[in-house]
């Protein structure tokens, strides 16, 4: 079960996906906030899987301070920024902050729950013409000579894969370790190689050492 907390400055909207998320069998909305004070409280008091995070809310604090706020002290719980801005400004700092994604408000309501799922599994979500821009300003970047960590680029199941995998363990024992299955282990094992650049296991176990993931020096 994936347990949510809505954050959102209008209780229309807040009701609105309160009753459309319930009805969706394997989610249950555990909290509201109508500001990022009543967010953080509402995430240290019951632990929430997803964060479904307004942006703008002009009456208390906005939802790019509590998200920082909240990944800094609860990085667990996965945060999902919902806006009406499809402006790239709000949608790389709020990345830059700990957001796991982000999706419009006009979105369908099966693409608001497969984000909500894919955030709730470890997973990056943008939006389609988010992912477009964003690969634009990073080929721009690329072109322009300026260096970027792709380190950046992986999810945070995929940074946890990436450490387990340097630390010498075989799949079916990543795949018990997170509670996922062996077929998604190796998915994950293969965008990290993919994203990194990297091309043989000798090489991650060296990236992962100079990122500081392995505990020890080689």
């Amino acid at each position: 079960m994936i347990s949510i907390v809505i954050v959102d400055d209008h209780a229309v909207v807040r009701s609105g996906l309160m009753m459309l998320l319930d009805a969706v069998e394997d989610f249950s909305v555990i909290g509201e906030a109508s500001e990022g004070n009543e967010a953080y409280q509402q995430v240290e008091e019951k632990n929430p899987g997803v964060v479904l995070m307004d942006l703008s809310m002009p009456h208390g604090k906005d939802g790019l301070s509590a998200t920082s706020e909240i990944k800094k002290q609860f990085p667990e719980t996965q945060i999902l920024i919902l806006t009406m801005h499809d402006d790239e400004e709000y949608l790389f700092r709020a990345i830059e902050l700990g957001a796991s994604g982000c999706i419009l408000k006009n979105a369908p309501h099966e693409e608001l729950v497969k984000a909500i799922r894919q955030v709730a599994g470890g997973d990056a979500y943008l939006y389609p013409s988010a992912t477009k821009r964003l690969m634009e300003d990073y080929m721009s970047k690329l072109k322009n000579g300026a260096t970027t960590d792709s380190y950046r680029l992986l999810s945070d199941r995929e940074r946890e894969v990436l450490a387990l995998v340097a630390k010498g363990f075989a799949n079916k024992d990543i795949a018990a370790q997170l509670v996922i299955s062996v077929k998604t282990v190796e998915a994950h094992k293969a965008r990290v190689m993919e994203k990194l650049q990297l091309k043989t296991r000798p090489e991650l176990v060296e990236y992962a050492w100079k990122k500081g993931l392995l505990g020890y020096s080689l």
